[in-house]
């Protein structure tokens, strides 16, 4: 009997019909027995962090999984379905269509050059931080409350709210202010 893990993966789009896209691939990365989803929060925009200069605003998630997949297994599958979403590797931290990362995977720490875990840049990225904050408030990045990295985190002012419904989630309703 395979045992399953729990696995925290960040999902995001600034290509193409985003608000779709994060849904489908929802769907896709949890289309295998093998992946099982848990929850996942709302989405967000947020400013590119980091690349070229220019790029579209992205929309942003996170979701919750329990896997048999080995992490390497799982990253593969994660690459699989950013393919289905035609995803285009030539500029680093440029503009996609789908960008999907294992963020953690149970308490497995890698420094494998394919795979580190937890995620190398996580702790210092409020587009990940915020919206796994409201997934899971009490969830923990290597010891610290992820509300807490995330609310120090210097992209932090640059996310927005989607309402959902919204035509465009450029024009979503941000009258909350700053989450």
């Amino acid at each position: 009997m395979s045992t399953y893990r729990k696995a925290i993966l960040a999902l995001g789009s600034n290509l193409g019909e985003r608000a779709d896209t994060l849904a489908t691939a929802v769907a896709d990365l949890t289309s295998r027995p093998e992946v099982q989803l848990l929850g996942e929060s709302p989405v967000v925009q947020t400013k590119p962090v980091g690349g070229p200069e220019g790029q579209p605003d992205f929309l942003n998630m996170v979701v919750a999984i329990q896997t048999s997949l080995e992490p390497l297994e799982l990253l593969a599958h994660c690459h699989e379905v950013e393919q289905k979403h035609h995803r285009m590797r030539e500029v680093r931290w440029g503009p996609r269509t789908l960008d999907v990362d294992i963020i953690v995977y149970d308490d497995v720490r890698s420094d494998d050059p394919q795979l580190t875990l937890p995620h190398p840049r996580a702790a210092q990225r409020a587009f990940v931080l915020y919206p796994w904050s409201l997934l899971d408030p009490s969830a923990e990045l290597d010891g610290q409350k992820v509300a807490e990295l995330a609310a120090k985190a210097a992209d932090m002012g640059d996310i927005r709210p989607v309402t959902e419904g919204a035509a465009d989630p450029a024009q979503a309703n941000t009258s909350a202010g700053q989450p």
